[in-house]
């Protein structure tokens, strides 16, 4: 198993999506992950937050390797879906892998019995 690569996440962040974890009554399978993601990140104050890490609200471009395709998104919290036109929720896999990654690093996550490898190439926040 490859390691994950380190990644921050503000605590304002932490305490959002915990929060919409109770709410939501989410599968356990798409909150465990996220939680692992969670459980190993640095957390930091918002204003300590560096620029360059995805946070939710985040518009992210990130090249999926195994394709080279290129998208532009923004982390969101599902109740936020309907606010932009480009939006991917912290709870779709992707969301859950991207959260706290800043430009430059890769990660690897599943996707319909397929490992796939992002790379985050612009976060604007």
């Amino acid at each position: 198993m490859e390691n994950k690569p380190e990644i921050t996440i503000s605590r304002s962040d932490v305490a959002e999506i915990e929060y919409q974890i109770t709410q939501q009554g989410l599968p356990e399978e798409l909150t465990s992950a996220l939680e692992d993601e969670i459980s190993r990140a640095t957390l930091v104050a918002n204003n300590a937050l560096p620029k360059d890490v995805v946070a939710i609200g985040s518009q992210v471009t990130f090249k999926v390797l195994e394709t080279n395709n290129i998208f532009t998104k923004t982390l969101c919290l599902p109740s936020d879906i309907n606010k932009y036109e480009d939006t991917i929720s912290i709870f779709a896999p992707i969301g859950s892998a991207i959260i706290g990654l800043r430009v430059g690093q890769r990660i690897n996550w599943q996707v319909q019995r397929a490992n796939q490898t992002v790379e985050i190439i612009s976060v604007a926040q």
